[in-house]
């Protein structure tokens, strides 16, 4: 019962938020803003949305196929097919609840392919942590870039860049501290818990470990690659767009990577964090809303069709 409330409240509170955003979003804007959005994304040359999509599709394969170097260290030599549909579907339940589809991932792959949960779930895990790895390396280089317009921001927004940085320090030196602290104590509550995470430490390890590492690596920078042009290619699709500078292009996709995270699939949230990144740049608010719905929407809709797809073929290819 407890577990039932507790996904519910996983399920319906991002939902409210992402809703809440969408209805303060919609009363900020005036009427003629509204019309300019609706002539926007009708006006819109969707060969660069439908570009954008391939590349989606690209980037899934590229994610399916980096795990199959971590499950053949592992011991495990799974399907391509496999791989790719428990993907899709994954990215399908992740627009429920945040960060559900790793576990229904993991899941699946049992189900299919008889990879153990732990096991798959601990290759999963170290995806996330490169994934996240490199993440950081986006925002760096943006930040970097892009130096004195935040700085600006800040100042304007009463935030001390001082007071960031001193929380960015302190984040890290808990994580190292936990990290020590998992590695080298033995205490008895530590050792149980270690011994019933042992598969899953094996999944996170089998990447370091792993014979294939660099081209795990090179596949893992090719799928934010992917990442970054899915972002970049719709801004040919909206005239008022189409000249934005990359500088701008790898700020909104920052942002809006970090918005996908917030709500369900990043509903509300990642056309607003879009708006707010741009209109920075004096781009009217009606050209960045107008953009953030139609990369969000186009990407939603493809995800939904790859993971209803991957849901009703993946028993069919598997029935023997």
């Amino acid at each position: 019962m407890k577990t039932s409330i507790k996904n519910f409240l996983l399920l319906i509170i991002p939902l409210f938020i992402g809703c809440g955003i969408i209805y303060y979003q919609y009363n900020s804007l005036s009427t003629h803003e509204l019309d300019s959005i609706k002539n926007s994304l009708w006006n819109a040359n969707y060969f660069y949305i439908l570009l954008s999509l391939l590349v989606a599709v690209i980037s899934h394969g590229a994610r399916a196929y980096r795990w199959k170097f971590a499950l053949q260290h592992l011991g495990y030599e799974t399907k391509m097919s496999n791989n790719f549909f428990t993907v899709c579907v994954s990215y399908l339940v992740n627009l429920t609840i945040p960060r559900s589809g790793e576990v229904t991932r993991a899941a699946l792959i049992k189900k299919y392919e008889d990879v153990p949960f732990d096991k798959a779930f601990g290759t999963i895990v170290a995806e996330r942590i490169i994934d996240l790895a490199i993440f950081f390396l986006f925002v760096i280089i943006g930040f970097v870039l892009q130096y004195e317009k935040l700085h600006q921001f800040f100042i304007d927004q009463n935030v001390s860049l001082r007071t960031i940085a001193f929380s960015g320090i302190a984040f890290l030196v808990m994580a190292v501290l936990f990290l020590v602290i998992w590695i080298y104590a033995e205490w008895s509550i530590l050792l149980k818990l270690k011994k019933k995470l042992a598969g899953l430490t094996e999944g996170i390890l089998s990447v370091w470990y792993m014979e294939k590492k660099w081209q795990y690596i090179f596949h893992s920078f090719l799928i934010w690659g992917c990442y970054l042009i899915m972002f970049y290619i719709p801004i040919f699709a909206l005239p008022e767009t189409e000249n934005i500078g990359f500088n701008i292009v790898i700020m909104g996709f920052i942002f809006g990577s970090l918005a996908i995270g917030f709500t369900n699939g990043g509903i509300g949230a990642f056309p607003l964090s879009i708006s707010l990144i741009f209109g920075l740049y004096n781009i009217p608010e009606e050209i960045s809303v107008a953009f953030g719905w139609l990369a969000w929407t186009s990407q939603t809709v493809l995800t939904i069709l790859l993971g209803l797809i991957g849901y009703l073929l993946l028993p069919i290819m598997n029935r023997k």
